[in-house]
């Protein structure tokens, strides 16, 4: 197991606070191809016994949100969800928090993914809209009922990101100035990312969060493994990484632990005084 503790010379008999909140990734956090670990959804059943507040923080759209990580919420394990990269933040009782895009931003993204000759989609609550489709893309939809081709659903629809999908590694629009624009793109993976607003980050939906529950953004830990993660690891009072994060992750990391196959969520709760089996 790949363990490195950046806060503490004693290594394993060092101890911190136990959290207030925690705020959980997703994908390759949480969940393997889309489905939660038994052990990880074992220990959020357990975890959600104790006085930790239990937030998932994605990039995913709420329209695509796992039904495994969405019954957790109906449940009453999770307390709340940030999706879309802090633009969408939400509990059972409803909105918390959204920021849509301005439809200057929408249309300047639009008239950037053309000129790259690129796929792209736009995030909604209730839909992911695609503004052209493939092959792969027409077996997603044949699987994904909320998953749609419509180009023109951003004229009428609040919308919250777009998301681009690359011909290659080497294809990243890298010749484009997304800061003039007051955007950036944000990679979750070597082929694809999201255009967002620059003050668009799960950072933002953390704060949101922590004012909603009256907790300091330093009482909270957090659990990543992608690049959207890196202002969310500065915001929270501790960061850790899981084994097989970007490497820019594990720079930022109090804490790295192992993957989800080695049960790396459970060896950090080892550290707290929180009873939770591995």
């Amino acid at each position: 197991m790949f363990i490195i503790d950046k806060a503490s010379n004693t290594h394993m008999n060092h101890r911190i606070p136990t959290p207030k909140i925690m705020f959980f990734d997703i994908d390759d956090t949480l969940s393997r191809n889309g489905i939660i670990a038994e052990h990880n959804k074992a220990t959020l059943e357990q975890l959600a016994d104790t006085d930790i507040k239990l937030v998932i923080a994605t990039g995913r759209s709420k329209a695509i949100i796992p039904d495994d990580i969405l019954s957790l919420l109906e449940n009453d394990v999770l307390d709340a969800i940030i999706c879309m990269n802090g633009q969408y933040s939400f509990n059972k009782d409803g909105l918390i928090s959204h920021y849509p895009l301005s439809d200057k931003q929408a249309d300047k993204i639009v008239h950037l993914c053309k000129q790259s000759e690129l796929i792209y989609k736009f995030d909604s609550a209730t839909n992911i809209a695609w503004s052209n489709e493939n092959e792969r893309i027409r077996e997603y939809n044949a699987k994904t009922p909320t998953s749609i081709v419509d180009p023109e659903y951003y004229r009428s629809n609040p919308i919250y990101q777009c998301s681009v999908f690359f011909n290659s590694q080497e294809d990243k629009m890298q010749d484009v100035d997304f800061a003039q624009y007051n955007l950036k793109l944000v990679h979750w993976h070597n082929t694809g990312a999201d255009i967002l607003p620059v003050e668009a980050s799960k950072a933002r939906g953390i704060k949101d969060l922590c004012q909603y529950y009256a907790v300091d953004v330093k009482e909270c830990m957090a659990f990543g493994d992608g690049l959207n993660d890196l202002e969310m690891f500065d915001l929270v009072g501790y960061a850790v990484a899981m084994g097989d994060s970007q490497p820019a992750l594990i720079k930022r990391a109090d804490y790295v632990t192992g993957t989800i196959e080695e049960h790396g969520i459970q060896a950090m709760l080892e550290r707290l005084s929180v009873a939770v089996q591995s």
